[in-house]
């Protein structure tokens, strides 16, 4: 497994879903789909998301801090 990070490359929106495929060995699509799923079941999936947009530091950043 990988540090957590949103790519700067290969992401839609804000990353996430490509950084967590990244980080479980998955595909990004497979994914996205598991959360477009997971959002018509009741929940706090879309703050969730956006909180992890803004919490995951950027690919770059982390690259730099190394």
């Amino acid at each position: 497994m990988t540090a957590l990070a949103r790519p700067t490359h290969g992401r839609m929106i804000g990353g996430v879903c490509a950084s967590l495929a990244h980080r479980f060995g998955t595909s990004a699509t497979k994914m996205r789909m598991i959360f477009v799923v997971s959002c018509l079941l009741p929940g706090p999936q879309f703050l969730l998301y956006i909180a992890l947009w803004v919490l995951l530091p950027s690919e770059d950043k982390v690259r730099r801090a190394w």
